[in-house]
């Protein structure tokens, strides 16, 4: 069983929308079949989807007897961006799995892709991951590549593993980021008081992303973000750390912000490689989410002029 207290920075947010911030491995539909189910409770007793938690609530998740996950194709709507005999490089929509795990079976982007490619994914990753070479954040939307045979998948994996493969993010944060590029070089291991998080910690694992601002506004700053190490949850951890957390991120902050957004305003909007099997260099973009752009099109009314890019 897993328990997690509620603070006073949590009060007053849906049950639902809590475990979201929480569980990145469930989908809030996942989660909700859950609280109807009395497997997610609220101090011992059953509530509603729209309960809205209280500080020092005791929110439990009971453990449920596993089921066995039986893969299938959905029609789940996924920009393609490219597609050959080898890869499909997608743009994943925020609030989407990448794969299925025990309480969330079915609507992810593999069962997604298991419709656009039938039977021609990749096995390395395993059963129910069949196909997926790297993983984006449940909330964090963007560019993604899926291997199609076995040959691919090793290949694009050897070349995240050497970083010969360039991943350029997008995120809005909190606050106005004096420095106009610049780069954080922090270990992050596991959080030693929540095992579901990320910190900063010095026997951590080497950790190194790279920022610049696009824009700066009143309160908030647009940066480009790119990443030597694909440490979980690197770059809410590392913006967090400094002081810039990313809009929505409830994890890493109190998640408040101006346009009630719920899940961090982050994008992987461009990635380089080499294609597996011809070598040629491929360079490819993901467009931001309609949310996102409605977002910075009203901020652009406020942008601070003077000390920007």
């Amino acid at each position: 069983m897993k328990q997690y207290k509620i603070n006073n920075n949590e009060t007053g947010k849906r049950v639902d929308a809590y475990i979201s911030s929480v569980e990145n491995e469930i989908s809030r539909t996942a989660i909700q079949r859950l609280i109807e189910e009395g497997i997610i409770t609220v101090n011992g007793k059953k509530v509603k989807v729209s309960y809205k938690v209280q500080e020092n609530d005791i929110v439990e998740i009971r453990e449920s007897k596993p089921k066995e996950i039986e893969l299938k194709a959905e029609k789940i709507p996924i920009e393609v961006i490219y597609e050959d005999e080898d890869i499909i490089v997608v743009n994943k929509p925020k609030g989407l799995v990448v794969h299925p795990a025990v309480g969330n079976p079915d609507g992810t982007l593999v069962n997604a892709i298991m419709d656009i490619c039938k039977d021609t994914l990749s096995g390395i990753g395993g059963k129910i991951r069949p196909g997926i070479v790297h993983r984006l954040d449940k909330d964090t939307s963007g560019i993604l590549i899926v291997a199609k045979n076995d040959l691919s998948h090793i290949n694009i994996s050897n070349q995240i593993k050497n970083h010969e493969v360039e991943k350029t993010y997008i995120a809005l944060v909190r606050g106005n980021v004096r420095e106009n590029e610049a780069t954080i070089n922090m270990p992050i291991g596991r959080s030693t008081k929540d095992r579901k998080k990320m910190e900063v910690r010095k026997n951590g694992k080497d950790a190194i992303t790279h920022f610049k601002v696009l824009k700066r506004y009143e309160k908030y700053t647009l940066l480009e973000i790119k990443i030597e190490t694909g440490r979980t949850h690197q770059i809410r951890v590392h913006l967090s750390h400094i002081g810039y957390p990313v809009v929505g991120d409830y994890t890493y902050s109190n998640g408040k912000n101006d346009f009630n957004v719920e899940g961090q305003m982050l994008h992987a909007k461009k990635i380089k490689f080499k294609h597996p099997n011809t070598n040629k260099v491929m360079e490819l973009e993901a467009k931001l989410p309609e949310y996102f752009e409605k977002i910075i099109d009203k901020l652009n009314q406020k942008e601070i002029k003077s000390g920007g890019n």
